[in-house]
């Protein structure tokens, strides 16, 4: 008999003992039967299968070694320097955790150290982290540090002479993730999000009405997200990230980490970063991770830092370098080796933001004012490290940096103060012409509060949102050569935001939350107002990919009431109207980069005449097609219907003997309908007679 089950056995014997009558006797429930096997019982359940939840609790035996790590490359010292070299090294070791004890250095027949020591963290995670991340830190130009988990030395002492290599795995055609864009008419899809984000839905556009591609239940746990180029949808849950792509949104990837709250994509659309939302107090080294989407493998991790925003690493625009700031230090990573470029951090004292250009590897930042020095615009390429421009700012309260799209300018908001007393303040703007030579600053002063400001993503245009309510005033500038020249300001507007169209020219100014949902579209061009439109208390606005369409929306998130949202066209001409309950976000699918070369969409922009006709006749077929396809529907419909009641009155016909039996011959007359009349405003006409 198996010990652990002749165990469990005796303890339950134990607790089924009779208890004593009042007189302290016991029951005779006659001779105890015999449990014992018979002589040559064979046991053929294992002790996993009966006993299997109490061996998952067994303790194991856990080595004390797996907490030593050993770092070798140090620098070999005399007994006079051992203490100072130990305070170095354990300034740079306790970043990944608690030491035990003192470090132990061997030494030579002179007291001098061999060039390695030895060092006890509290937990073998530690030790992990230890090794991962001080692995390849650089002391000084003579010493590199080689940081290894002390039991590797065993095992990599008992490897097997026969070594085999692995066999490759076969070739398995993957589906393709971007079949989507092969749509005739390139409808785009987008994501929505509703009934308290328990249903999650794929939708496909068209300038009818949505159509339905994927619908799930519960397919996420808190909010989804699309992939920078729209290969995958996200899904985040208690125990990791799902990635579903395909025709048929399947499931094609899964990274786990506990109780994510955070995603983020690199711009290349090759790794992922995931944050659990652990705060930097818990030491948690496992809060932030990175992930390659192709292999699954991760990467890195990191503590959270005391960073207050999200996303904490920002990416370089091909995704090659990654950055993260800190107390005066600005610390750019490398890919795909996830290590700190050159080994060391940037030191820039007083450091408070930074941003990557959307199309160079060059990082603009900003440094406050501090006792008699000014505040100070820096910008820096990566990797050389050079700064490639500075320029430097007076009674400066903040700054606010924001580049254009195709990485032509650079804008520089900075709120300044009235007086040295600092009270009261105004903004201006300083604009970074970065493809000039030696990158010429221009200052616009607006000497207004500014509340919003946007580049115009393919054009030299921007505009900004200024003013006190209830004189709002919205201004359009142009970057010109040699300065920069005022379009036009459109003054008492109800906006709070600018939406440029995603191809330019185009532009919405949207008055969401307190403005109570008013949306104005403007051609710049010629500053023509196309269209004034209102979605009653409107939360957020989002252009689809293609500058074609545009969402206003009123997310449950933000209102309780009246939830839904509306797709309009691109001149403000409302297409389709969803209400729906609960409803929380939509996110239209990113489209990639497009292929064509400059010059080849100089050609299709100046050919677009030739194609006009053609499209306007494809348009023309399609909207009767689909009035068609409309009134088809709406056919089948009624049949339907009519079957279905001609069913009803069929078995109400049939089931009469039996309704006049059960209330006595008699049956009530029923009026079969009532009449209502609803009558609805069209419109009003008048003309004058003379």
């Amino acid at each position: 008999v198996s010990p652990l089950f002749s165990f469990s056995f005796s303890l339950w014997s134990s607790m089924a003992e009779p208890e004593q009558t009042e007189i302290g006797a016991t029951e005779d429930f006659g001779a105890e039967p015999d449990f014992e096997d018979p002589p040559g019982f064979v046991d053929s359940i294992p002790d996993e299968e009966l006993l299997g939840d109490v061996l998952q609790r067994r303790p194991e035996e856990v080595s004390g070694l797996k907490s030593v790590i050993v770092v070798s490359n140090i620098p070999k010292v005399g007994p006079d320097r051992i203490e100072r070299l130990r305070g170095v090294i354990n300034k740079v070791m306790t970043r990944f955790g608690t030491i035990k004890g003192q470090a132990h250095f061997p030494v030579d027949a002179n007291q001098q150290t061999k060039g390695f020591m030895f060092l006890e963290y509290e937990s073998p995670a530690q030790a992990a982290a230890a090794v991962k991340s001080a692995n390849g830190y650089q002391l000084d130009k003579q010493h590199v540090f080689r940081v290894h988990l002390f039991p590797d030395f065993e095992k990599y002492g008992s490897l097997q002479p026969n070594w085999e290599a692995p066999v490759p795995a076969p070739y398995t055609d993957e589906e393709n993730l971007r079949a989507w864009l092969k749509n005739a008419d390139c409808h785009d899809q987008y994501a929505i999000l509703y009934h308290q984000g328990e249903k999650c839905a794929v939708m496909q556009n068209t300038p009818q009405e949505a159509q339905l591609v994927k619908e799930r239940e519960y397919w996420t746990e808190s909010i989804v997200r699309w992939t920078p180029q729209g290969s995958y949808l996200v899904s985040l849950h208690k125990q990791g990230v799902l990635f579903w792509g395909g025709d048929d949104f399947e499931r094609k990837k899964r990274f786990s980490h506990p109780n994510v709250m955070f995603v983020d994509f690199s711009p290349c659309e090759r790794y992922l970063v995931t944050f659990n939302g652990a705060p930097d107090t818990d030491g948690d080294q496992q809060a932030i991770m990175m992930w390659d989407i192709r292999t699954g493998a991760k990467k890195r991790s990191f503590n959270a830092g005391n960073s207050k925003q999200w996303p904490m690493f920002k990416w370089s625009p091909d995704g090659t370098y990654f950055a993260r700031m800190s107390d005066n230090l600005l610390s750019v990573y490398e890919t795909p080796s996830f290590g700190l470029l050159d080994r060391k951090s940037v030191e820039i004292k007083g450091i408070k933001d930074f941003v990557w250009s959307p199309t160079d590897n060059v990082v603009a930042y900003w440094i406050p004012e501090s006792l008699e020095t000014p505040a100070r615009v820096g910008l820096m390429e990566i990797p050389s490290r050079t700064e490639i421009r500075t320029k430097n700012l007076f009674n400066v309260n903040d700054c606010k940096m924001s580049w254009h799209k195709q990485g032509d300018y650079l804008a520089v908001k900075v709120e300044r103060f009235v007086n040295t007393r600092k009270k009261g303040t105004y903004s201006s703007f300083e604009m970074f012409r970065m493809r000039e030579k030696q990158i010429p600053v221009d200052n616009v002063e607006i000497k207004e509060a500014v509340h919003h400001f946007a580049w115009e993503p393919h054009g030299n245009k921007f505009g900004v949102i200024h003013g006190e309510t209830p004189r709002i005033s919205v201004s359009f500038y142009e970057m010109v050569p040699g300065k920069v020249k005022l379009i036009k300001t459109l003054e008492k507007k109800q906006a709070s935001h600018l939406y440029w169209s995603p191809q330019g020219q185009c532009v919405v100014l949207a008055g969401l939350k307190h403005f109570n949902g008013v949306f104005e579209f403007y051609d710049t061009s010629d500053m023509t107002q196309m269209n004034t439109t209102e979605h009653l208390m409107a939360t957020d606005l989002e252009w689809d990919p293609t500058g074609r369409y545009l969402v206003t929306q009123v997310s449950y998130w933000a209102q309780k009431v009246d939830t839904g949202y509306i797709v309009w066209s691109l001149q403000g001409r409302l297409l389709q109207r969803h209400a729906l309950e609960q409803f929380c976000q939509l996110l239209w699918r990113p489209r990639p980069k497009c292929l064509l070369s400059d010059d080849d969409l100089k050609r299709v922009k100046k050919d677009l005449k030739k194609y006009t006709r053609t499209f306007e006749m494809k348009d023309r077929m399609r909207q009767t097609t689909a009035s068609k396809e409309l009134v088809e529907r709406r056919r089948r419909m009624m049949s339907d219907y009519q079957r279905y009641r001609q069913s009803v009155e069929d078995q109400h016909k049939a089931t009469k003997s039996t309704r006049l039996a059960l209330r006595g011959g008699s049956e009530p007359q029923v009026k079969e309908f009532d009449e209502e009349t609803v009558e609805y405003f069209l419109g009003e006409t008048s003309q004058v007679v003379e």
